[in-house]
């Protein structure tokens, strides 16, 4: 499962296999972009960065966390942007994309939706042993991918009880 937290500047990825009830961490990332190049280049990176893991990885799944609205509406806007780039990379490849809202990945992994970026970080750290994370934004999409690994075995097994 491939986990995405947009950002402009910096977009996270993180793999996660899923077997089970067993979380494994199989890679993590981050696409950096320049401040001084201009906004399409910017998105063209986004874009060739997650062409490349989606490449090497062949996730079956993928998650991206959706956006909050802040003070700013131009960063807003061009948060949307990388967003867009993030939801429509892997849809482009075939793969099932999934949304979620940060508290709710703050939920799945922590326990409270106003957990701190730091308790994040902590507890993917303790879900997946041996991961060498290099930034909080490959974190943040550990985290999302964990959301999302925890929310499918759930729908998994309320599919399974409906069908008997």
């Amino acid at each position: 499962m491939l986990g995405i937290d947009p950002g402009l500047r910096f977009t996270g990825w993180g793999l996660v296999d899923a077997a089970g009830n067993r979380l494994s961490h199989v890679a993590d990332g981050v696409i950096a972009t320049d401040s001084g190049w201009s906004v399409p280049d910017r998105l063209k990176v986004l874009h060739d960065g997650l062409v490349a893991v989606l490449t090497q990885y062949e996730p079956d799944e993928a998650a991206v966390e959706e956006t909050y609205v802040n003070v700013n509406a131009t960063a807003t806007l061009k948060l949307g942007y990388a967003r867009g780039v993030a939801l429509l990379t892997p849809a482009l490849h075939g793969v099932p994309v999934s949304e979620y809202g940060a508290k709710t990945v703050k939920m799945s992994v922590v326990g409270t939706g106003g957990a701190s970026k730091d308790q994040v970080e902590a507890m993917v750290r303790r879900l997946l042993p041996g991961a060498v994370i290099k930034r909080a934004d490959a974190a943040d999409a550990l985290a999302v991918a964990i959301c999302h690994a925890h929310h499918r075995a759930t729908a998994n097994r309320y599919a399974a009880a409906v069908s008997r």
